[in-house]
């Protein structure tokens, strides 16, 4: 280590010369990821299918202290993707962070699933996450530089009855994510994801829900509890900030110690 060095550790977080948008940032994990963001100073854009939530949560950030505005986006339609990241950068002038979380999780079993409903679940997680990082990449490769922040899962690696095509879409973006990290590597652009575990939010409510089937869930990974949406945005400011200014083409998995856990039984061990 060099005794002279002056390098300011904590400015590692600091993201208030940033512009970060967050992409199903109405609700849930999005909601976490871009109010924690604008807490450590970045400028946000909140977009979401549902306006009014993109709105309230742009709103909360302002009466926090922070900056941020709103808009309406379907990750479905390619030209709107192509014209949001268009009208930010137009606006803005650049987006140094993108975080997009829009899924759908139709839990059915393999032989049930009919083709429009995997059409429907494709459509959305991988082939929406797809434009989304395929619009910003475009632009973020002119600046030479940028973070883009992937929504996976545990479901990645671990898979249960009725999670086939989903678990194959969180999969799917790993692997993305890793392809993207290669080749947008050399033009200074960062790609990553984050897979959490059991997170109680919208799309896990039939869970949460179910007393039975949320304290199952609870008791299978390793701290024994579900997550707030809140305990996501740690990682996501890490991987929005300076401090994994080295890391791309990784996976985090926020899961506590779900995927580390072999088995649902536990054995009787001798002393």
């Amino acid at each position: 280590m060099n005794p002279q060095s002056t390098f300011d550790y904590r400015a590692l977080f600091d993201l208030s010369a940033k512009v970060a948008l967050v992409v199903g940032g109405g609700s849930g994990i999005g909601q976490a990821g871009a109010e924690g963001m604008a807490a450590h100073g970045a400028q946000l854009v909140v977009a979401d299918v549902n306006a009014k939530d993109a709105a309230g949560v742009a709103e909360r950030i302002h009466k926090a202290g922070g900056k941020a505005t709103s808009l309406q986006i379907d990750v479905r339609d390619t030209a709107a993707v192509d014209t949001m990241i268009e009208r930010v950068v137009r606006e803005h002038g650049r987006i140094d962070v993108l975080l997009t979380t829009p899924a759908v999780n139709l839990r059915k079993r393999f032989l049930d699933y009919t083709d429009e409903e995997f059409d429907r679940v494709i459509e959305l997680n991988l082939k929406g996450t797809f434009r989304v990082a395929r619009a910003y990449a475009r632009h973020m490769v002119e600046k030479k530089r940028g973070s883009l922040i992937l929504m996976a899962s545990i479901r990645a690696l671990n898979v249960e009855p009725g999670q086939s095509i989903y678990a194959s879409t969180k999969a799917g973006i790993v692997q993305m994510t890793r392809g993207l990290a290669v080749e947008l590597g050399p033009h200074g652009v960062r790609a990553n994801a984050l897979a959490p575990g059991i997170v109680a939010t919208p799309l896990t409510q039939p869970i949460t829900a179910n007393p039975a089937w949320n304290e199952a869930y609870a008791r299978r990974c390793a701290l024994g509890r579900w997550a707030a949406p809140e305990e996501m945005a740690g990682p996501i400011i890490f991987l929005a900030s300076e401090a994994s200014s080295y890391l791309t083409g990784t996976t985090i998995f926020a899961d506590a110690g779900w995927t580390a856990i072999d088995g649902r039984f536990e054995p009787q061990l001798k002393a």
